[in-house]
């Protein structure tokens, strides 16, 4: 084995768990919003930046979008996402979002409250940490936090 061989294999391994993380990921995803919300067309320009299409759906009754969706009462923000197969409520860090489709819980969805500073399509630095909650049939649990 030349000196090489090592260097050349660790970074295919490195390439391919970036992959796999990558590929992890819908293709597709359909957010709802306010047609005024200037933050969630920052959202969606950040999953389009991931490699996923996004359809963004305006002047929707979003209090029905998000009753539909099983989220909890009181946990939500100015958009809602679909997107394989989970719902993604607010302005989630795509860390939270890659963690999901990598172990694919059982759960309606993941979201987090309100409009935080310094998440995807929020201006400036984060404040404090980023409180992920998962949810299902309206019930939260302690998902991640960043």
């Amino acid at each position: 084995m030349n000196r090489f061989t090592p260097t050349l294999l660790f970074s295919a391994a490195l390439l391919l768990g970036a992959g796999t993380a990558q590929a992890a990921l819908p293709a597709e995803a359909t957010l709802y919003k306010n047609p005024q919300c200037g933050c969630c067309d920052g959202y969606a320009d950040h999953l389009e930046e991931m490699g996923i299409e996004v359809t963004v759906i305006d002047d929707r009754d979003l209090g029905q979008i998000k009753e539909a969706s099983g989220l909890p009462y009181g946990l939500g923000s100015c958009h809602t996402i679909e997107m394989g197969g989970y719902v993604i409520e607010g302005h989630v860090p795509l860390a939270a979002v890659e963690k999901l489709f990598e172990e694919q819980p059982d759960i309606d969805g993941i979201g987090l409250a309100g409009m935080p500073i310094g998440t995807p399509g929020m201006p400036g630095s984060q404040q404090s940490p980023y409180e992920v909650y998962q949810f299902t049939d309206r019930q939260e649990s302690d998902f991640m936090t960043l």
